[in-house]
């Protein structure tokens, strides 16, 4: 089995116009030929999250942080890897993504020397710092035995394959502009993780794919989104990953000026025989 990772973060066609900087943040870890972490973060992009690209960057690495730690900890013990995701993926694990990245937020805005905001008492106003920097998060692990998936705030996991496609994360949809960030307090109470045990006899090829929701808010429903999911699959399926990679950056932009305009980021992991 072959895999190939690649991706694109676009600025959004909006943005452009408007003189603003991409919000999105991607990475992705490819610790061995069985197992990559991939996520993607969505800065708000508002008045009131000016920083938002820094949060999202940091949104990113915290979640390949963490899960890349807890795969070193159960490193040979895929089952109980397993069985503690399942357990723990939408409250410890959360619970301390939300932690690391707030304290890195607060290490970036002293590093930067940003304004201390206090409160009515005071006292340093963390959570008006934190939302300075406010993000989403959706991330993935793919390993041998398993697939976890983690999102906070809104964002496409899919999986497309010969069987069709799939959300691999049902999330919350909320109405309008709306989304969960991790900004805001306790937020890993607005996570949600899925755990799904690897098929055996896997069909070949398949193709895993993050997405900001700028892409699929460019579409006018969801049908519209599926069908260039699957676009893109026979896309690499017909012309290989080098000619899809290299037009991807291209192709997204295009998709952001006739879509939404926003910043648009897609990271895939497409695998063949």
């Amino acid at each position: 089995m072959t895999r190939s990772v690649f991706g694109e973060s676009v600025q959004g066609a909006s943005h452009l116009r408007n003189g603003k900087e991409c919000q999105d943040s991607l990475k992705k870890v490819e610790r061995d030929e069985d197992t990559v972490i991939l996520a993607v973060a969505d800065g708000h992009g508002s008045d009131s999250c000016p920083y938002s690209k820094n949060g999202s960057c940091a949104a990113v690495n915290v979640f390949c942080k963490i899960l890349g730690d807890y795969l070193d900890t159960y490193s040979g013990k895929p089952e109980m890897l397993m069985t503690f995701l399942k357990r723990e993926g939408d409250t410890k694990v959360a619970q301390e993504i939300d932690k690391e990245w707030k304290r890195r937020i607060l290490k970036i805005h002293s590093k930067y020397k940003r304004e201390i905001i206090l409160d009515a008492e005071g006292n340093k106003d963390t959570e008006a710092i934190y939302k300075l920097y406010g993000s989403t998060l959706i991330g993935l692990v793919i390993a041998k035995e398993f697939l976890f998936a983690f999102q906070l705030g809104d964002g496409d996991i899919i999986k497309v394959s010969e069987m069709g496609v799939e959300n691999v994360i049902e999330a919350d949809k909320l109405l309008g502009i709306e989304t969960h960030s991790i900004s805001k307090a306790e937020s890993w109470k607005k996570a949600v993780t899925i755990i799904k045990k690897q098929e055996e006899n896997r069909k070949l090829p398949v193709m895993y794919m993050l997405a900001s929701d700028g892409m699929a808010n460019s579409y006018k429903n969801d049908d519209e989104f599926k069908k260039t999911c699957t676009d893109y699959y026979e896309l690499l399926k017909e012309h290989g990953v080098k000619a899809v990679a290299d037009n991807l950056g291209q192709w997204l932009s295009e998709t952001s000026e006739l879509g939404c305009g926003d910043d648009i980021t897609a990271l895939f992991s497409y695998y063949t025989k």
